[in-house]
């Protein structure tokens, strides 16, 4: 279940040296469209064939061109969790190509997330027990990942906390983050989804991100976000009675508050990680079948 496997080893030895921090920021100008559409508009689910590869396949994202999916194997605890890469088919078919180059290392590597310049952002715990941060990011290129470094700014206002999900915004000017509340657990007591602000190379706290995703964040843990091209759709996880659901909340404009969350229901049982075909009208996601993660898709007109 995402990547709380491992979690709570690297927390445990970041509260030892760790010291949270904010900052601040002002929203984007406003962009104002029409409301997207209603999440009963899913349907239709269908596993997703990665050719020439067999193990667990988590926290997908498609790139914005199309061209690639890029996913993390498991990340349970006595496993090598890596980012990987598979190109395009069709819809519901692509051809594995192996991992990223360049991306991974030693500790936890995972949930991929793109702009649309090819920056692949990234969980990695390589150093988060001496810094407490864990989004990282480099320039995609050729199944290589070049230029690979920590994201400024990006950091929890407390110990006992980490950051485990980020997607950037395919403008690359806002990252949305989970930041987790584990006290040693595996699993976060709490989480909810902060809004980062680009500032040069790196990135500030949202003065408004409490209001902004205050509905997102009213269930008790919110994570996995990924956004619309508009900025006015997001979708994420949150957990209703132990088991993870994918949600999406809507608004207007960019300067409002997402309004209330609804669960798309067309997606059953554990699923997670929902990620935005370019065209919008797929949303993949990871989902358990018996002891493994595989990749789907539903489909909106």
């Amino acid at each position: 279940m995402k990547l709380w496997h491992q979690l709570g080893l690297a927390v445990a030895a970041t509260a030892l040296t760790a010291c949270g921090g904010s900052s601040d920021t002002t929203l984007a100008a406003a962009v104002v469209a029409p409301s997207p559409t209603s999440p009963a508009a899913f349907t239709q689910p269908k596993r997703v064939t990665l050719l020439g590869y067999t193990d667990s396949a988590m926290e997908p994202f498609v790139s914005p061109d199309g061209r690639y999916i890029f996913f993390n194997n498991s990340n349970a605890a006595d496993t090598n969790t890596n980012l990987r890469y598979a190109e395009r088919v069709d819809d519901l078919t692509y051809q594995y190509r192996g991992p990223i180059r360049g991306a991974n290392s030693g500790a936890l590597d995972g949930v991929p997330s793109m702009d649309r310049n090819g920056v692949l952002y990234f969980i990695s715990l390589r150093t988060a027990a001496a810094t407490q941060a864990s989004v990282y990011r480099g320039q995609f290129a050729d199944g290589a990942l070049t230029g690979v470094e920590l994201v400024q700014g990006i950091a929890p206002n407390s110990i006992a906390m980490l950051d485990f999900d980020a997607s950037i915004s395919p403008d690359g000017n806002q990252l949305y983050v989970a930041e987790g509340l584990f006290v040693f657990l595996s699993a976060p007591l709490a989480a909810n989804i902060v809004l980062f602000e680009r500032q040069g190379t790196g990135f500030v706290r949202a003065t408004n991100s409490d209001q902004i995703m205050q509905q997102v964040n009213s269930g008790n843990v919110a994570y996995a976000p990924t956004v619309s091209k508009s900025g006015l759709e997001i979708f994420f996880n949150r957990v209703d009675n132990g088991t993870p659901s994918i949600y999406t909340a809507t608004r207007t404009a960019t300067t409002l508050p997402f309004g209330p969350p609804q669960r798309v229901a067309s997606i059953d049982g554990l699923a997670e990680g929902p990620t935005l075909s370019p065209d919008e009208k797929s949303l993949y996601y990871h989902r358990l079948e018996a002891s493994q993660y595989v990749l789907y898709r539903v489909t909106r007109p």
